[in-house]
């Protein structure tokens, strides 16, 4: 009896925290929010994430300057990249994450929180979070051609239909012959 009691005892120890932390619906505060962003390295993540869209806009911008170098000024690439930059660097980041945490509060409980933040803190999450950057740089780099032929491909289709609505208009507004 006494070995089985200490297992039950053992067992409600190991358990019972875990279960309150899931159990525990009630709402996460500022405090908690701000703790997550903290573990997960959100500022960071943000301008890791600013810094690879940079890279993938100025990929863009290039492809376009080649299509067009005809019509645009030398520097285009350059001025153009500059403004990108500038403005990813002048992001306000710090007001950025105050505005999500009614958002996270919304979504998650505290308990939710406690779950999310022991994910993070552990070994796979801080992998997570260290190969989230490249991931996301990689599967741009990869989506980007997709990307642009796609957008190509609806920009020719949507000047091909206005200029069919174009020339429908034009019969519609023609005086009728006159007899």
């Amino acid at each position: 009896m006494r070995p089985f009691l200490t297992a039950a005892i053992l067992c409600l120890t190991i358990t019972l925290p875990g279960l309150a932390q899931q159990a525990d619906a009630t709402p996460a505060s500022r405090a908690d929010i701000q703790t997550y962003f903290e573990t997960v390295h959100s500022r960071d993540s943000i301008n890791k994430m600013m810094d690879s869209m940079a890279v993938t806009m100025r990929k863009l911008i290039h492809d376009q300057y080649l299509k067009n170098k005809d019509k645009l000024p030398e520097n285009y690439e350059e001025q153009v990249s500059k403004q990108i930059e500038d403005t990813y660097k002048s992001m306000p980041v710090d007001e950025m994450l105050q505005a999500m945490i009614p958002i996270y509060q919304k979504h998650f409980t505290k308990g939710d929180i406690y779950s999310l933040l022991a994910f993070y803190s552990s070994p796979t999450g801080q992998k997570l979070l260290r190969d989230m950057p490249a991931i996301t740089a990689e599967a741009m780099d990869a989506m980007t051609p997709t990307l642009t032929r796609y957008m190509d491909d609806m920009q020719e289709k949507l000047q091909r239909e206005t200029q069919e609505m174009i020339k429908e208009s034009e019969k519609e507004t023609e005086p009728a012959p006159k007899n």
